[in-house]
């Protein structure tokens, strides 16, 4: 086997990967998915977001990383008990990784804090599935 043959395959190889990332996200857009970036670990410097597509599965909301073969929500987060402790605009070195025009959210709950940057739409939304809580539940807004 040539150089060339090699260079085709790899070639290949890389072709087949981004057409499966296109696929996955579309899908996931489609099957009600918004664009989301997230991130966990907290830096002053804006670094540690991750753009992704939530999607919500009734008292969860399932987060998928654009980069990723997996087919498993990369997080989880449970409506019962999420707190919104701050909301804010994007620094300048942040809104590289966001959505348009989006608002960081900081959120907190039993298994800890992670920020989530969404559009305005898809905030409205998410704010809207937040206080929709079944009957009984108190309402965890924190402005």
């Amino acid at each position: 086997m040539g150089i060339t043959e090699i260079a085709g395959l790899i070639l290949l190889g890389v072709a087949i990967v981004i057409v499966y990332f296109a696929w996955r996200r579309i899908r996931l857009l489609r099957e009600g998915g918004v664009h989301v970036a997230l991130r966990s670990k907290f830096d002053d410097r804006g670094r540690g977001w991750h753009l992704g597509v939530g999607h919500y599965r009734g008292d969860s909301f399932a987060w998928f990383r654009v980069l990723s073969l997996g087919s498993r929500p990369d997080e989880l987060i449970s409506r019962d008990g999420l707190e919104i402790d701050a909301r804010r605009e994007p620094t300048g070195p942040e809104a590289y990784a966001m959505p348009v025009g989006a608002t960081v959210l900081r959120c907190r709950s039993a298994s800890g804090e992670v920020e989530i940057a969404m559009g305005p739409d898809a905030l409205t939304g998410f704010l809207s599935w937040l206080e929709s809580s079944p009957p009984g539940r108190s309402i965890p807004w924190a402005s």
